[in-house]
């Protein structure tokens, strides 16, 4: 099946990917640890939290942590990676960190090579790198970030993609887009880069201006407060990012142009260590848990499944082509791409279709 043809099966004409970093699969599908709130070591401020997060019900509970993801993408989307039913979702690289995750991620190809975090241009070509080399794609692909590694994961300089991660200035004339820069150097930064919500204010404001059709949001604060051991602070950050997520979620739906055509996913880079272990707040390739992640997906080309409970094994190796799929593409590189999630795409022509995809050894 060619592109054009592939194109023509699929509704979506723009996608949103976020990212909350190292947010544990625990939470997304049982919601708050009621051993973690109660340990003291991990919440300060035990009361407001325990009357934020906590309910007797598995179901209320983890819809009180993320509201927008149980209310809505459960209800219309499909969400994968609750271990509870052996719906398993892993890492396919070995190091469990974040780096390698985000690598593997847009990749599609984990490759062992990648084994840190320093900030070295990232050799492998990636899907948004691919779609802005498209027709109708160029110059409308965007990322927002506030890790500064991004911009040497994503190989901005050959990748050609606008990227603004951590305190990059936002130079456009757009005031909306002016005043967040501003904000950005003059807010305090309790984990040393700046807020997710400036991240977030930024990617929104720029979608406004400039209508990307691909746009991703790299969330940070996850991963920061739970390798500080702050249990509070990691809930109503991850809170926080599912309010963000639903804004732009309905602004999306506001639009004409975006209204049911676009396809959101929402994913992390890698998981982190069990409460039972004591080891909850570290990941990497010695805590073997930390390789355990979960995805949700809404969109026009997606049925409403909701919580997938049937067992099962993905990789987080397959998002990459799963994204290019979407838009009607093959994702090609210069290294392997593992090939799209089928059950994504409702219909039965198009799951024939994506897993064709040609894979590219290097």
């Amino acid at each position: 099946m060619t592109e054009l043809q592939l194109q023509a099966q699929t509704k979506t004409e723009n996608i949103v990917i976020v990212t909350l970093d190292g947010m544990r699969w625990q939470e997304v599908f049982g919601g708050a640890d009621k051993a973690l709130l109660k340990d003291k070591r991990f919440t300060k401020e035990y009361f407001s939290t325990y009357r934020s997060f906590w309910n007797d019900s598995t179901n209320e509970r983890r819809k009180k942590l993320f509201p927008f993801l149980w209310s809505v993408v459960a209800k219309q989307g499909q969400i994968y990676g609750n271990r509870n039913y052996d719906n398993n979702v892993n890492n396919a690289n070995p190091y469990f960190f974040s780096y390698p995750g985000y690598n593997e991620l847009f990749t599609g190809y984990p490759d062992k090579e990648v084994k840190s975090n320093n900030k070295i241009l990232n050799k492998n070509e990636n899907v948004l790198e691919f779609m802005n080399k498209q027709d109708n794609y160029k110059g409308k692909v965007a990322a927002f970030a506030t890790w500064d590694v991004f911009p040497f994961i994503l190989n901005q300089k050959r990748s050609g993609i606008y990227l603004n991660a951590d305190i990059d200035s936002l130079k456009f004339s757009n005031s909306n887009l002016r005043l967040i820069n501003d904000m950005q150097f003059l807010t305090a930064k309790p984990i040393d880069v700046r807020p997710d919500i400036m991240t977030y204010f930024a990617a929104r404001e720029y979608w406004k201006a400039y209508q990307p059709k691909v746009l991703y949001i790299a969330f940070d604060e996850t991963d920061d407060f739970a390798h500080a051991g702050e249990y509070d602070q990691y809930l109503k950050s991850a809170y926080a990012e599912d309010r963000m997520i639903e804004n732009l979620w309905n602004l999306i739906q506001s639009s004409s142009q975006y209204k049911n055509k676009t396809t959101l996913i929402i994913t992390c880079d890698h998981g982190r260590g069990d409460i039972n272990k004591d080891n909850w707040t570290d990941h990497g390739d010695n805590i073997k848990e930390s390789g355990q992640i979960w995805f949700a997906v809404i969109g026009p080309d997606t049925s409403p499944l909701g919580e997938i409970k049937t067992a099962g094994q993905l990789y987080q190796k397959q998002i990459a082509s799963t994204i290019a799929a979407f838009l009607g593409f093959q994702f090609k590189s210069n290294h392997t791409v593992a090939e799209p999630i089928a059950s994504l795409f409702s219909k039965p022509v198009l799951e024939s279709a994506v897993v064709t995809v040609v894979l590219n050894d290097k």
